[in-house]
C-alpha cells in the first residue's frame, strides 16, 4: 500500500486529562486542520493544516509503539478531516488501542476502541458519529449550553457516557452552575481539564 502522510502538529507521551479515561497514560497525536472555529479554542494553531509538515504515518506509529501504554489518542484540530483508515490499521498491527477525540462534523473513518464526541453548535455532529460515540463531552461556557447538551444527549446511545466540561476561560464562573446542574441531573458527570491543573501536556 502507498505510504500515507498527515499534518502532525505534535506527538507526546502523557496522561489523558479529560473525560472517561482521565489519568491514564497514552501517546498523543495532534493532527492539523480544523474549520469548526470555536472562539474559545485553546489550539487555534491547529486550524491551518498547511502550516504543519506532512509526516509519514508509519514513522508516527513506530514512535508510538516505543511507549509502554499501548494506547494512542488522536486529537486535533479535527482529525476526521483526514481519512484515518490506514493509520488505524497500522496501530492495530502493533496492538495499540486507539482513542479518537472529534467534534463529529466530518464522516467517520478508521476503527476505534473509544470515541469521545465533543460536538459544537456551529458544526453539529453527523448521525454516524452520534451513534458511534462512547462518550459525549459538552463544553459549558454559558447557561444556554445546558440545553444544547441535552439535545445531543438525546441523540447518542443509552450506553454513551455523558460529561459536562467547563470552558477553561470561564471555569471559575461556571463551576458552581455545572455542579448544581449535575446534582439535579445525575446522568451527567463533570469533566475537568486535569492536565492543566497538573501542568502537563
Amino acid at each position: 500500500m502507498e505510504r500515507e502522510f498527515l499534518p502532525i502538529i505534535e506527538e507526546f507521551y502523557s496522561l489523558q486529562g479529560e473525560g472517561f479515561h482521565t489519568g491514564k497514560a497514552a501517546y498523543f497525536l495532534r493532527v492539523g486542520g480544523c474549520d469548526v472555529g470555536c472562539h474559545w479554542c485553546d489550539e487555534k494553531r491547529s486550524w491551518n493544516a498547511e502550516a504543519w509538515e506532512m509526516v509519514d504515518v508509519e514513522k508516527v506509529v513506530r514512535r508510538a509503539a516505543q511507549h509502554p501504554a499501548n494506547a494512542v489518542v488522536i486529537t486535533g484540530g479535527e482529525p476526521l478531516m483526514w481519512n484515518l483508515d490506514y493509520l488505524c490499521q497500522l496501530f492495530d498491527n502493533h496492538g495499540i488501542q486507539k482513542f479518537l477525540e472529534t467534534s463529529g462534523a466530518y464522516p467517520l473513518s478508521g476503527t476505534w476502541d473509544w470515541i469521545c464526541l465533543s460536538p459544537k453548535k456551529n458544526a453539529p455532529p453527523l448521525p454516524d458519529l452520534l451513534h458511534a460515540a462512547n462518550e459525549l463531552k459538552i463544553i459549558i461556557e454559558t447557561k444556554e449550553d445546558f440545553a444544547w447538551a441535552e439535545e445531543q444527549a438525546a441523540l447518542v446511545s443509552s450506553a454513551c457516557k455523558l460529561w459536562l466540561q467547563p470552558e477553561w476561560g470561564r471555569s471559575q464562573q461556571m463551576m458552581p452552575t455545572i455542579v448544581k446542574y449535575i446534582l439535579a441531573h445525575p446522568q451527567w458527570s463533570i469533566s475537568l481539564q486535569s492536565h492543566k491543573y497538573m501542568r502537563i501536556p
